[in-house]
């Protein structure tokens, strides 16, 4: 389940060692902890990571299957999950150590920054190849965050990228050893904790209007 530590002025929120599937039990844990970290004042910015071989898999398929009932209610909780984390008033920064896939790659996408490890492990959107449309707001985060060519790639192929050709197409900002993963990613989010604040919620609320409004309907 995920935990959430703050050493110094950043959080480091760590998603858990399996597959970080969204379950419902691991979406409260995710949301209590954006919930202690919208109390905070001062200097301060999250960094989300996980541990082992596993950032995040995306949407629990198998607890849906089971529960076809929840599907609309599901569906918004996490579309509201995507929005919150891209609008958080601080700087956020995903440390990559694992596998990044489906609805988990959307996730890191909602992240201002990504980190991943360079020598192992994918990020992929496998959604034409396990036959699920993206929502319209899903579509809409990763276009707002991906270059045309790469969003296209990425969401009509399906395609694995690695972390060195993540880094090249610009879907992480920075691509190093399994070692430096969490240690560059605090780097990163200490550096920027002094934005932390209202005005930068403000900055991202516009600078994705479109996108939020879409994340608000699964039509």
């Amino acid at each position: 389940m995920p935990t959430l530590e703050r050493h110094d002025a950043v959080f480091i929120l760590d998603l858990g060692d399996g597959e970080n599937r969204f379950h419902p039990d691991w979406l409260t844990g995710v949301e209590s902890a954006l919930d202690e970290i919208a109390k905070a004042d001062g200097p301060h910015a999250l960094v989300t990571t996980g541990r082992g071989k596993i950032w995040s898999n995306g949407l629990d398929l198998e607890w849906l299957g089971e529960n076809p009932e929840q599907f609309t209610a599901y569906g918004v909780r996490v579309q509201a999950l995507f929005a919150r984390v891209l609008t958080l008033p601080c700087v956020t920064v995903a440390a990559l150590q694992g596998h990044t896939f489906a609805a988990g790659a959307m996730l890191s996408l909602a992240h201002d920054l990504r980190v991943m490890r360079a020598d192992r492990g994918f990020w992929c959107l496998p959604e034409a190849d396990i036959n699920i449309p993206f929502t319209p707001g899903m579509s809409a985060l990763v276009q707002s965050r991906l270059t045309p060519q790469t969003a296209h790639e990425a969401m009509v192929t399906a395609r694995r990228f690695g972390g060195d050709e993540a880094y090249a197409r610009q879907i992480v900002d920075h691509a190093v050893s399994e070692t430096d993963v969490l240690s560059s990613a605090i780097a990163l989010a200490a550096a920027q904790a002094g934005k932390a604040g209202p005005t930068l919620e403000t900055i991202k609320t516009r600078l994705y209007a479109p996108v939020l409004e879409a994340l608000r309907t699964l039509d």
